[in-house]
């Protein structure tokens, strides 16, 4: 009889979120039983705040695990039993395994966008990065861009307490001169002596359509990277292209938190190459409606 599981992916307006038939087509290749549910919290019309909830009555159903997306990725760590490091480092979780009564939270975030960038835009360079955004997507892109050598990262977002809060915590880990945090008025000016820039708020779904600063902020010579994959061009990534910078979307990322993400809930070694090729069927055949791109 084949291994079975069943996980779940906990968010908001998921409805579109490529995740579930990206594991279900790999379990499926690697010969499990595997079913995956969409736990929308706006469907079920639950507050974020109640994700616990949500996480107990999913290891009580026998689930395997969860991933957890926008904007329950740091909501969700008070109600773990235990965090890995990395999760714990960076204050969010986008993967819960159970192991047995216990809910233990992972963070696949980071590598993940860590070996798409890697991927995508390996060669340029990272002196001075600012980085959008100090949500869970913010805090897993952060430690990426830090241990792929970035030489000092800006933390921006619209709740300047959030952005100290994220500098704070990287600086614990790759030291205080390689990071600090400014607001949103300070953006156009750091953009202007920055080689290169990362968007991580949900500015470009479906539901938050547009961009998160003007247009005009962008530089022909300024390499743009993009956590959301629904839709796979956001207009971030639109006017960067035409423009002429180098860009790098969402898609990897999506795609190697997946893998990593079935690696813990199965203990078996997915096909990235296999699940990259699923990815880009998935993306010309669906419409391009915006999920945010998991689990950023």
């Amino acid at each position: 009889m084949r291994s079975r599981h069943l996980v779940g992916l906990i968010g908001a307006d998921i409805g579109p979120s490529l995740t579930p038939p990206l594991h279900e087509r790999e379990a499926q290749r690697l010969g499990l039983a595997y079913f995956y549910e969409r736990i929308d919290i706006n469907v079920l019309g639950v507050r974020a705040e109640r994700v616990g909830e949500l996480v107990r009555a999913a290891g009580q159903l026998g689930y395997s695990g969860l991933n957890i997306t926008h904007p329950c990725k740091q909501l969700v760590i008070e109600h773990l039993d235990e965090l890995s490091d990395d999760a714990a480092a960076l204050g969010a979780v986008n993967t819960v395994v159970f192991d047995g009564r216990r809910a233990i939270g992972h963070n696949t975030d980071w590598p993940a966008f860590q070996r798409s960038f890697v991927r995508g835009l390996g060669d340029v360079a990272t002196e001075r990065v600012v980085l959008i955004g100090a949500g869970g997507a913010g805090a897993a892109v952060a430690h990426a861009a830090l241990s792929l050598g970035a030489g000092r990262l800006t933390v921006v977002d619209a709740d300047a307490d959030r952005a100290v809060e994220l500098s704070e915590t990287v600086a614990r880990r790759y030291g205080a001169e390689r990071t600090h945090a400014t607001s949103v008025d300070h953006l156009e000016q750091e953009l202007a002596t920055a080689e290169g820039l990362i968007h991580a708020t949900p500015a470009g779904m479906a539901a938050h359509p547009g961009m998160a600063f003007p247009a005009a902020f962008l530089r022909p010579d300024l390499w743009v990277a993009e956590v959301v994959y629904r839709p796979l061009e956001t207009e971030l990534l639109r006017c960067a292209r035409q423009i002429g910078c180098r860009t790098l979307d969402g898609g990897g990322m999506a795609v190697f938190q997946a893998a990593l993400s079935l690696a813990l809930f199965t203990g078996l070694e997915p096909d990235v190459d296999r699940m990259l090729a699923h990815f880009a069927a998935l993306t010309e055949a669906a419409p391009a409606v915006a999920a945010h791109g998991e689990h950023g």
